[in-house]
Parts: structure tokens; sequence; C-alpha cells
């Protein structure tokens, strides 16, 4: 389904690092997105989004998977 939104749609290169940082990239690199950090265990839609990227953090706030639109 992502191969049918506009822009970018994975980024792997964010996988480890800050979700703070992650998210500015990932709506500078599509502005079609609004990338939402998430803490690992919450509840989210599952309802798919070309407009949504779901940036999972853990408790110190890194990156645990892969962003990808959603």
């Amino acid at each position: 389904m992502a191969e049918d939104c506009r822009g970018k749609s994975l980024w792997p290169e964010l996988l480890g690092g800050r979700g703070k940082a992650a998210e500015k990239k990932i709506e500078k690199e599509n502005p079609y997105v609004d990338a939402r950090i998430v803490l690992d265990g919450s509840f989210v839609t599952q309802e798919f989004s070309c407009t949504r990227v779901w940036v999972w953090v853990d408790k110190e706030g890194i990156v645990t998977r892969v962003p990808k639109i959603g």
C-alpha cells in the first residue's frame, strides 16, 4: 500500500537514532506525512494512512522500529 503514497515511505537509516530527530527528518524528507512519536507498547490504530508515519521509541526516546508510512 505504501507504494501508492506520495514521496519517501521508509526510513531504515533512522533505526537506533533519537525519536525527535527522526520525526523532523521524516517530515523534511516527505512533506506529505505527519510523523508521530509513539512509545513501545502503546496502542495505535491499525488503519492505513498515506499521511502518517509512526516513530516507535523506547523509554529513552530511541527509535526501535524502522519508520514507515502507514
